[in-house]
């Protein structure tokens, strides 16, 4: 595969890759007022399920069988297409503080490094650490304010959704020939059945109910479809397959900054002290990885 080159000629994020990140962040961080009005007026699994079945639809012309490789395919669609949906619009659900569940949500960051360090070998050095270690006690101190005592159980649900992705991102690693599209073909496919098995039977009325739905709540799942899990989680797909998994996750940790913003705006949320204090952390972890790897010039790893 050819190495991605930057516009100083030293081999790392070109332009194309900083306008893509830059995409991701802006769909992620909007996304979380999509995602919350679609659960409140739908419901978790119905609303997860309409969902991947737009993400398929708009992928349908590209759906088509990997030889040799659905395994890995279906892997990756299982896990950022279901497993990582079940537990997401559960805590969206749950929750009042959608500006703690963005940050919490950064997790995927650090659960990326450590399966990438275990599972691909990928090395890491100390500044990156320290950086990573910095943006996960950030997000840990956030679910220690006393304000969140409340939306624990929801917490602990989008680490799990979190842990997912992760998992999602080491699978998608090993499909770098396969384009983005097959790839979120495959993933709403999947996604629809499980997340539309699962409504059917905890969710029965609202999968009976998806008919009569008002276009508002098509719309706000729309956005998610084509913003968050096109553009966002198919940019991301994207970046994974011509860079290293820990270079390009804690960029992805802009998104909560956005999202705590739009939170605080649309909803009312509550930002503490406590909470300002963590997310100052976590930027600071962000920043130490960025400038730490823009000084080595990170090679763009190709893939076996």
């Amino acid at each position: 595969m050819t190495k991605t080159r930057s516009l100083t000629g030293e081999d790392g994020f070109a332009a194309r890759d900083w306008l893509v990140i830059a995409l991701v962040n802006l769909m992620w961080g909007l996304n979380i007022v999509a995602a919350k009005m679609a659960v409140d007026t739908i419901s978790p699994m119905t609303a997860g399920f309409l969902r991947q079945a737009m993400v398929a639809l708009a992928c349908l012309p590209w759906l088509r069988f990997v030889p040799g490789r659905m395994a890995m395919v279906l892997a990756f669609s299982l896990a950022s297409g279901a497993l990582m949906f079940i537990p997401l619009n559960l805590a969206l659900a749950t929750a009042s503080n959608m500006s703690a569940l963005s940050v919490a949500g950064q997790l995927t960051a650090p659960f990326s490094v450590i399966l990438s360090v275990i599972f691909l070998h990928e090395r890491i050095h100390m500044p990156r650490i320290i950086g990573l270690c910095m943006a996960f006690a950030g997000v840990v101190l956030i679910g220690f304010d006393p304000a969140m005592a409340h939306e624990a159980a929801a917490l602990v649900l989008v680490a799990l959704s979190s842990l997912a992705l992760a998992c999602g991102s080491l699978a998608v690693r090993k499909l770098a020939d396969v384009p983005v599209a097959t790839l979120y073909a495959w993933l709403g496919l999947i996604g629809a059945v499980v997340l539309g098995l699962t409504g059917l039977i905890v969710e029965r009325e609202a999968m009976a109910g998806i008919a009569t739905l008002p276009a508002s709540a098509f719309g706000w799942v729309a956005f998610s479809a084509l913003g968050s899990s096109l553009v966002g989680h198919g940019g991301l797909a994207w970046l994974l397959q011509r860079h290293p998994v820990g270079v390009v996750m804690p960029y992805t940790l802009i998104a909560p900054v956005l999202s705590v913003i739009v939170s605080a705006i649309m909803f009312d949320a509550p930002v503490t002290g406590i909470m300002l204090l963590g997310g100052t952390i976590v930027l600071a972890g962000v920043a130490i990885v960025t400038i730490r790897t823009a000084a080595r010039g990170t090679l763009a790893e190709e893939l076996s």
